[in-house]
């Protein structure tokens, strides 16, 4: 529940409130600049009051063993993205290295000797120093799946581990905030069991993004959802852990804390081509829908081009997944909506789990232009239902006289500045407006780290 608090003769309304998961964590892609469009998606089309962490995807590792940017104008976006810092400097970015190329992971030579892995660590904290990163995310995924010798599942965990010390020992050194350290892992448990020292590389990381979507996709010649969050009778047994909840808790069960774990949430939805007259759940089909107009590539619809569909689709709710889908002629989408973000959401706080993980900000409708419910109408719903506090707003002052507390930022630059009144509480200034914060409970602002910290 939110603490509201009224600040007499100040003009300002001010909203406190606790979250109960503590990050929201964000993707985006560099690739999505290529949309046409109202789809060309860049850092500057972030709110940076959003989410908790945003992940700038996706780096690589070249044959130096050293991180390397894949686009030409990386590290133009790369300043685009943290400048977003200067108006909330309580977000977090990271920097995603791994994937696949060409269906090869970039990770599986670099993590085959001790000193290739030093290469690549000396190589991640000077390109995450230098490109004004918060940390490191490893999209650690589905390396097995090359044939790759069973020793990669324990060389991943040295990895994370001599990672987690030299981010250290770079803190101490350079008396910088430490790197944060994450990783983005995979849902199926035969996979999980062929990739991950779960216990061993959970208590090393500070978050871990479980990916729990594609779960079901045109590759399969009957409709199924792309994240359900429960089983279905469709479910054959070789299926049956295809969904969030079942994912989950084989992390949870393999010694993953809760509060280490971050659910996946997509902003996509799985398309497939019918080829009956049947529409439900388990119909016959044989490959994609067409592929969307902005996103160009056959198998998934964004968000944006799910609203744009469903205006005159047929919408169904599978209640026994908690999840929706939509048909129209031999075109069939299984997709997020809020509905179904809440009933996960809901899931995931029982579970006491960290947070959310969203693939990505650029699929959600970004500008407004196509739901008809402003921008990022998911990933805004997500962060409410999570309890996180409203982003800051701005009242106007009742009277004409010149109120202390809007005007302070008046002929200042963006940034975070101390209360001389009260160092519970610190403003805010961002793009004219001024903005009042208030510290969680002991907290004080500390203007040294522009942060809420023990007296």
């Amino acid at each position: 529940m939110a603490r509201l608090t009224v600040l007499a003769g100040l003009g300002l309304l001010l909203m406190v409130q606790i979250a109960a998961s503590t990050k929201l964590v964000c993707h985006m892609t560099n690739w999505a600049q290529y949309r046409p469009s109202s789809g060309k998606f860049t850092p500057e089309n972030i709110d940076p009051f959003l989410c908790t962490h945003v992940i700038y995807s996706l780096a690589t590792i070249n044959s130096f063993n050293q991180v390397a940017p894949i686009e030409w104008n990386d590290e133009t976006l790369y300043r685009s993205l943290n400048n977003l810092k200067n108006a909330n400097p309580m977000m977090k970015t990271l920097l995603s290295v791994g994937g696949t190329v060409n269906g090869l992971s970039p990770f599986i030579g670099m993590v085959s000797k001790p000193e290739s892995r030093q290469a690549f660590i000396k190589s991640a904290i000077n390109y995450l120093r230098s490109h004004r990163f918060d940390g490191l995310n490893l999209a650690w995924e589905y390396p097995t799946q090359n044939g790759s010798p069973d020793g990669d599942r324990k060389r991943f965990t040295d990895l994370i581990r001599e990672l987690q010390k030299a981010f250290m020992d770079d803190a101490k050194d350079t008396k910088l905030t430490q790197l944060l350290l994450s990783a983005s892992v995979a849902a199926l448990r035969p996979t999980i069991n062929s990739s991950y020292e779960v216990a061993q590389i959970a208590s090393s990381l500070d978050f871990i993004n479980v990916m729990t979507y594609d779960f079901h996709g045109h590759w399969e010649r009957a409709t199924g959802h792309n994240s359900p969050l429960y089983r279905s009778s469709h479910d054959s047994v070789t299926h049956y852990d295809f969904n969030v909840d079942s994912a989950i808790t084989y992390w949870l069960d393999n010694g993953a804390p809760a509060e280490k774990l971050l659910m996946g949430f997509s902003t996509y939805g799985r398309t497939y081509h019918l080829t009956t007259s049947n529409t439900g759940l388990g119909a016959p089909a044989n490959g994609p829908a067409d592929a969307g107009p902005f996103t160009r590539d056959a198998g998934y619809w964004s968000f944006y081009e799910v609203c744009s569909f469903t205006s005159s689709a047929t919408v169904e709710w599978i209640d026994e997944q908690k999840v929706p889908y939509a048909v129209q002629g031999s075109s069939w989408v299984g997709y997020d909506n809020k509905e179904s973000y809440a009933a996960k959401v809901h899931w995931l706080r029982n579970k006491n789990l960290g947070g959310a993980s969203v693939w990505t900000l650029d699929m959600d409708d970004f500008t407004g232009a196509f739901c008809a419910d402003g921008s990022f109408p998911l990933v805004n719903h997500l962060r409410n239902s999570l309890g996180f506090a409203p982003k800051p707003t701005t009242t106007r002052a009742p009277t004409t006289t010149p109120d202390p507390i809007l005007s302070f930022c008046s002929g200042r630059p963006d940034g975070l500045y101390v209360n001389a009144i009260d160092n519970t509480t610190y403003f805010q200034c961002f793009r004219g407006n001024t903005y009042l914060h208030r510290c969680q409970p002991g907290l004080v602002y500390i203007d040294a780290c522009k942060c809420c910290d023990w007296p």
